[in-house]
């Protein structure tokens, strides 16, 4: 089924679109990523059979390019050429938003030191995907792919260890294996997801503990998006409350629960609720 706007096609600027395209479930793009893939005279794209389905579905006729990592830059001078000229030029990569752990960056800045007008168009992303459906924290680091060195990957993660936020990283199936030892070293008593061909039939989460995590006996299929969860803080709670703390609470007692306010007061002092309970229970009884 191929699906049309229903408005009027807009003329598009000049310039280079970073067009997300789909994880791997074709229905999942924009009608405006539809317009500008249309309308471009020229889609660079990382494989151009993997491309070639997405554009055939929607019947996208543009002339495409192949721009891979082992010939992003040598591309470069043509394109930038291209656009000088008043072309019109989109960069998809195989799935996801481009730039991001794949190729684009090394043409984004040649656009930006060129003066040339670069205009994102957004839709999936693998790494908002997973955060979305982790249940960590939802302020989170991103890494991308890490090194091959095992040493240098070493290092990588006893840094990340530091972070308290929610991490993000992309691994291949045949480099799993390799890391998770050095994440059951570095992040203990956190948890993890394993996100598995997001949008496609084979769709897998697998939650885990990091203390419990095994090695996979059979190498799984198809790129993991790897979420680690937040650092979790253990605060110095007080067991005493303050004269000042004491006269908040006896404003509120006639007004809250005993609950509310246990929790209200929890939520902006470090002080145990115990402690804040038992004083709240204590002045209801003495009324």
């Amino acid at each position: 089924m191929i699906i049309k706007p229903q408005f009027k096609l807009k003329e598009y600027e000049n310039g280079l679109y970073l067009v997300s395209t789909p994880l791997g479930n074709l229905k999942d793009i924009t009608f405006r990523a539809i317009e500008v893939l249309q309308q471009s005279h020229y889609i660079l794209c990382e494989d151009t059979r993997v491309s070639k389905n997405l554009l055939d579905k929607y019947q996208i006729k543009s002339k495409l390019i192949s721009n891979h990592k082992f010939n992003e830059k040598k591309n470069v001078t043509k394109i930038i050429e291209y656009l000088k000229s008043g072309k019109t030029i989109s960069l998809i990569s195989d799935a996801g938003t481009p730039s991001i752990s794949d190729p684009g960056s090394i043409l984004v800045n040649e656009c930006i030191d060129n003066e040339i007008k670069i205009f994102p168009i957004p839709g999936p992303s693998a790494v908002a995907a997973a955060v979305s459906i982790s249940g960590f924290s939802d302020k989170f680091f991103f890494y991308g792919f890490f090194p091959e060195k095992k040493q240098l990957l070493a290092n990588e993660l006893k840094k990340l260890s530091e972070f308290e936020n929610t991490l993000v990283f992309f691994v291949s199936p045949k480099k799993i294996n390799k890391i998770i030892p050095e994440i059951k070293k570095n992040f203990k008593s956190r948890k993890i997801i394993f996100c598995r061909e997001i949008t496609k039939i084979y769709e897998e989460f697998i939650r885990k503990n990091v203390d419990e995590l095994e090695l996979f006996i059979k190498e799984p299929k198809g790129e993991l998006t790897v979420v680690i969860s937040e650092k979790k803080t253990v605060k110095n709670m007080s067991q005493k409350l303050s004269e000042s703390d004491k006269n908040i609470i006896k404003k509120m007692i006639h007004k809250l629960s005993t609950r509310e306010i246990t929790e209200l007061i929890n939520e902006n002092k470090n002080i145990q609720k115990k402690v804040i309970y038992n004083y709240c229970l204590k002045l209801k009884n003495e009324n």
